[in-house]
């Protein structure tokens, strides 16, 4: 009851202080429309309650059919495709009792848990195999389990590499292996402390010799006390055979997926940016990332527009500030990305990459909630993005909320994970 006339009083306070978003401001691309800082008591706040998707299924362009290949799951997040077809899924759902430092912490905790599923997250990787070529699964197993939130996957030279959120585990790999053999070894620990952002992305190198991890910030805006940031908003790159590590890229607020472009071996990464500037305030991207690289988290965004909430300010940081080649659109939620290869998808879906944009919760009118395709061309977006698989939302209401996103090129097909309704949608060209 309590929490009920928090969320009430949160939501009229929001809708009094904030008001609506511009729809006229286009938030997409390389040069985005950066409206003024609008700082309220608190945020906008709306997020779509469950709502089931009664036999109904994801919508995609025509001339590809949608088709649930697992259901059932606990809490799905990343999809990896091994190099004979199998599909590996991470289940989890991770985060610690971060210290409440502000009202309006308990009431966007609140807000956030309306939008999420009531199934505890599996803390396993399951495993999917088409054993006929129709596209539909027809084994399932548990390929590891007791893991502690995993999120991110990935495969090189005979190992199965997964990223819990408090480190990267191996585990030896044969082609055609359905169950781990043990519990794997730990390659490395990874930041873990309060783990406000607790999900930790990974790939591996176009070469297989490192591993690229993302970890995300432990705040919105360093409200806990930069001392907890420490290792934080960073991107490692761990030796694959060591567990040597450095950072390879920092200021990056919460890295939440990573992929290698294929045209040109270059790491790209997806980001959530920071709230409560307002609702069209700050986008999240996808950006290549640079070596050494400072993308400004958390003294400025998109370059070199100054947050001035940060104590104390560093204008040389802000100086030093990368700005991001590509904007998704403010609060969207991108969580998943997969760069497609050969012809893709084919027609327009033959070079670039998926999004998978889980959804807002601070705006109100709501954003993300889809996947979308970003063209490419010479290993740079070319163009605006487009809506690939909708239909996620119905009359307010979320049917389900992709996470992960991972192109097949064994099946020619894209895999999308919804945490929301515990599925893994299968989108393919239809074929005579």
């Amino acid at each position: 009851m309590i929490f009920r006339h928090i969320a009430i009083g949160a939501s009229a306070l929001a809708l009094a202080a904030c008001g609506s978003s511009n729809p006229d401001l286009d938030q997409t691309g390389a040069q985005p429309d950066l409206p003024k800082q609008r700082q309220t008591l608190l945020p906008p706040m709306n997020i779509a309650t469950p709502a089931g998707w009664n036999g109904e299924a994801p919508k995609a362009p025509a001339g590809f059919a949608v088709t649930a290949i697992a259901t059932g799951l606990k809490v799905p997040r990343q999809i990896l495709v091994l190099p004979n077809g199998d599909i590996l899924v991470a289940e989890g759902m991770g985060g610690q009792d971060a210290p409440t430092v502000r009202p309006k912490d308990v009431i966007a905790g609140y807000i956030k848990s309306m939008g999420k599923t009531s199934v505890k997250g599996g803390n396993r990787v399951t495993l999917l195999r088409d054993t006929n070529g129709d596209g539909k699964p027809d084994l399932r197993t548990e390929f590891a389990t007791g893991l502690n939130a995993p999120y991110g996957l990935a495969y090189a030279d005979g190992n199965i590499y997964v990223a819990d959120q408090d480190a990267v585990i191996r585990f030896p790999y044969r082609d055609g292996m359905t169950r781990a053999e043990g519990p794997g070894v730990e390659l490395v620990k990874l930041p873990s402390r309060i783990n406000h952002h607790w999900t930790k992305a990974m790939t591996a190198s176009a070469d297989g010799s490192k591993l690229y991890v993302g970890i995300g910030s432990n705040s919105n805006i360093g409200e806990r006390g930069l001392d907890v940031e420490q290792d934080r908003a960073q991107i490692w790159e761990i030796d694959r055979q060591t567990g040597a590590h450095r950072t390879y890229a920092s200021g990056v607020r919460n890295p939440t997926a990573m992929a290698i472009n294929p045209a040109n071996a270059q790491l790209w990464t997806v980001a959530n940016e920071r709230d409560e500037l307002g609702p069209q305030l700050v986008p999240d991207y996808l950006t290549s990332v640079r070596d050494g690289g400072f993308y400004g988290w958390p003294y400025s965004y998109w370059g070199q527009n100054v947050d001035p909430r940060v104590h104390p300010q560093k204008p040389a940081m802000v100086r030093a500030a990368i700005r991001p080649d590509y904007a998704l659109g403010s609060h969207v939620a991108a969580l998943g990305l997969s760069f497609v290869t050969g012809t893709g998808l084919g027609g327009n879906f033959a070079q670039g990459a998926f999004v998978g944009e889980h959804g807002s919760w601070n705006r109100q009118d709501l954003s993300g909630y889809k996947v979308v395709w970003v063209p490419f061309a010479n290993g740079r977006p070319s163009g605006k993005p487009q809506d690939f698989l909708t239909g996620f939302i119905k009359d307010g209401h979320a049917r389900g909320r992709p996470v992960g996103v991972a192109y097949d090129p064994v099946g020619g097909a894209l895999l999308v994970a919804d945490d929301l309704s515990n599925t893994v949608w299968r989108v393919a060209p239809v074929r005579p």
